[in-house]
């Protein structure tokens, strides 16, 4: 973990202001839900997981778990521009209310695509939790029920969320040094969430 810490220029989210907040949001969805709700937590993989592992602890109402991974990224840190389904659920959601659990919504072009797709499938109700907004980057204005934190334009790493495949297990969200994920001469990355 020692060799990880070194690429991060600052902790903007530490683990306990993390866990703290998601003992909050497991209030606010089970006061939002009932055990009749048939709820259906979906995990946007991979970098969601660690999220949902933990808020899954604080809600305390029946529910259960499927998974969809999306890609706009390929192995880069600038978008495609095309979003797809690489993992799909493995649950019929007609009549379910149904709450997407994300990582992080930024432009919005992800999430924009992912309730577009599950709205076809007919759920009772469609409602999105995400552990972390960065509104400064939206592009496609998209509804947020349950947010954990706000977070400044900046590439965060870290509880999940990673860069080239690496930092998910970083327990806290930090911002990488720039030189790690900057090309000479190019602003940050451009992302998709």
């Amino acid at each position: 973990m020692r060799r990880l810490l070194n690429d991060v220029e600052k902790v903007l989210i530490s683990e306990q202001d993390i866990q703290a907040r998601i003992v909050e949001l497991g209030r606010e969805i089970t006061a939002a839900y009932t055990d009749q709700d048939r709820l259906l937590l979906i995990c946007v993989l991979k970098g969601a997981f660690m999220f949902l592992a933990d808020l899954v602890r604080q809600i305390e109402v029946r529910h259960a778990v499927d998974f969809i991974e999306i890609s706009s990224y390929g192995s880069g840190t600038v978008s495609s521009g095309v979003v797809r389904i690489l993992l799909d659920l493995e649950q019929d959601i007609t009549g379910r209310h149904v709450l997407i659990v994300e990582d992080i919504v930024d432009t919005g072009r992800t999430l924009d695509y992912i309730t577009r797709n599950l709205q076809t499938r007919g759920p009772a109700s469609l409602r999105v939790c995400t552990l972390l907004n960065k509104p400064s980057r939206r592009e496609i204005d998209v509804p947020l029920d349950f947010v954990g934190f706000e977070v400044p334009d900046e590439f965060v790493a870290g509880y999940g969320l990673d860069f080239a495949e690496a930092y998910r297990n970083l327990p806290f969200i930090g911002v990488l040094k720039p030189e790690l994920y900057k090309p000479q001469g190019q602003d940050e990355p451009d992302s998709c969430r």
